[in-house]
């Protein structure tokens, strides 16, 4: 019993000392603290796993690059694409920064209370992507490939010294054609001279040609038809005018043609002048390009006659002239009647080549005349202001 009650003490012994170690933080409490930590260094590696970037974050930052970058193309990466849409209107019967648009000097000149607008169209070829998309979007404007317009290695200066040059021989076609529709007298000139041909042996720049191979000179389309039949080494009278002197006749060798042919070659570019004691000038800047000539022709016109011709009303137009005064057709008729209508015209002059495009992009309201001459356009106008009818688009 004594053994069996020892056992018992040595068991009681066991107990007790288990339960203070557990108090006391011993053996017991200790494994699960272990336990504990080495969770903890389990859940390190997991945590340093999921930093690391995924598939679909990768997904993700790929497609961000490749949107800012499409963002920053398509906003500051210009395309070879040009937009063109409606631009200004002059009034070439009104003022430009205080100074008439078409000023007589020398001769008396009359005011009207009307408008002949010339229109434009608006060409921009710094165009980006984006911007391209959103002016064809709006269905104002159109877009149209760069080399449409631009010779390939054209730089904006040659562009812009083109488009004087060609404004320029606009209005001196329309100051002639004018003058010549009001029956004032027109010369010829040598406007330009080719270096060592037969007319650079006896003719000036300015030197009114009063006679090629024995035929008059009233337009220069004479002295073309004055050579038609000739042959290089022919010799024939050219009789010309050199400032206020008398006419002097020379003989010159016709040479051969630089482009080849088999008719002579003269090396005189002729042009057709007013021949008038008066001066017609043409005030506008920043404007280019051959088609504003018909309108400038009318206001000529306008301001050198008393008759009053657009009497009050709000007409634009457009078109080419020559020196005769045939007026030929020029692009973008479709914006040009568009900005006439929104700065308030009610009738359009059309070249008769332009009418089918200028009907199929009319607004409603404004009222397309079709001319082919100045003198038509003049003819119009007058009818116009007496109510009788005139020759439009529509028929």
């Amino acid at each position: 019993m004594s053994e069996s009650g020892d056992m018992k003490s040595a068991s009681g012994a066991t107990g007790p000392g288990t339960a203070d170690d557990n108090a006391a933080g011993g053996t017991a409490a200790a494994a699960p603290f272990g336990t504990e930590q080495s969770g903890a260094d389990d859940a390190e590696p997991k945590r340093r796993r999921r930093l690391r970037p995924t598939r679909r974050t990768w997904t993700i930052v790929f497609s961000s690059v490749l949107v800012v970058t499409f963002v920053l193309v398509g906003s500051f990466v210009k395309v070879p694409y040009v937009a063109l849409g409606p631009g200004p209107t002059y009034d070439t019967l009104g003022d430009v920064d205080g100074e008439h648009v078409v000023s007589i000097d020398g001769e008396r000149s009359y005011d009207t209370d009307g408008q002949l607008r010339m229109t434009t169209v608006s060409l921009n070829d710094d165009v980006t992507l984006f911007g391209a998309l959103g002016l064809w979007v709006s269905g104002r404007y159109a877009v149209a490939p760069r080399e449409e317009y631009f010779r390939p290695g054209q730089t904006d200066e040659e562009v812009r010294k083109e488009n004087v040059a060609q404004f320029r021989s606009s209005q001196s076609n329309a100051e002639v054609a004018a003058l010549r529709t009001l029956g004032y007298p027109v010369k010829v000139v040598a406007d330009q001279i080719v270096d060592d041909s037969p007319a650079s042996r006896v003719l000036e720049p300015g030197d009114q040609l009063v006679s090629v191979n024995g035929k008059s000179v009233s337009g220069m389309q004479d002295v073309t038809a004055a050579v038609e039949n000739t042959r290089p080494g022919q010799r024939i009278d050219l009789t010309y005018r050199r400032g206020e002197q008398q006419p002097r006749t020379v003989q010159v060798e016709l040479a051969r043609h630089p482009e080849g042919g088999k008719q002579g070659f003269i090396g005189v570019q002729p042009a057709d002048r007013a021949d008038v004691p008066f001066t017609v000038d043409i005030s506008l800047e920043d404007v280019g390009g051959p088609s504003a000539g018909a309108m400038f022709a009318l206001a000529i016109v306008e301001r050198l006659e008393q008759e009053n011709l657009v009497d009050g009303r709000h007409v634009a137009g457009t078109g080419e002239i020559d020196s005769q005064g045939n007026v030929g057709p020029i692009g973008g008729i479709s914006f040009k009647v568009v900005a006439a209508k929104e700065d308030g015209a009610t009738t359009f002059l059309v070249p008769e080549r332009n009418c089918a495009e200028a009907a199929s992009a009319a607004p409603e309201g404004l009222e397309l005349v079709r001319v082919g001459t100045l003198d038509d356009a003049v003819s119009a106008l007058r009818n116009l202001r007496d109510g009788k009818p005139v020759p439009t688009c529509e028929g």
